[in-house]
C-alpha cells in the first residue's frame, strides 16, 4: 500500500470510528487525534477488525470487561487506552 492508500485507509478508519456510545466515542475521537497518523498498514487493519464488534462489546473490551479476541487486537486497545 502506498502512503496516499494508507491515507485514505485512515480516513475510512477515522469515518468508521463514530459510534453509538458517547463514552466509545469519546475514547476513539482522543486515540485518533493522537494516534492515527502513526498507524501502519497492519495497525489500521488491526484496529479496522475491531471497529467491525458492536459498539457494547467493543466498549466492554475497551474496558477490559471482556478479553480482546487475540494479541494483535490486545496491542490496539494498549494504544486506545493510552491514548
Amino acid at each position: 500500500m502506498n502512503q496516499s492508500e494508507i491515507q485514505k485507509a485512515r480516513e475510512r478508519s477515522r469515518w468508521r470510528s463514530r459510534r453509538g456510545l458517547l463514552e466509545l466515542d469519546l475514547l476513539l475521537e482522543k486515540f485518533l487525534a493522537k494516534r492515527l497518523g502513526e498507524l501502519d498498514e497492519e495497525a489500521l487493519h488491526w484496529y479496522d477488525e475491531l471497529l467491525l464488534l458492536p459498539d457494547n462489546e467493543l466498549l466492554d473490551i475497551v474496558m477490559g470487561r471482556k478479553p480482546a479476541p487475540d494479541e494483535n487486537t490486545r496491542a490496539i486497545i494498549s494504544m486506545i487506552l493510552a491514548g
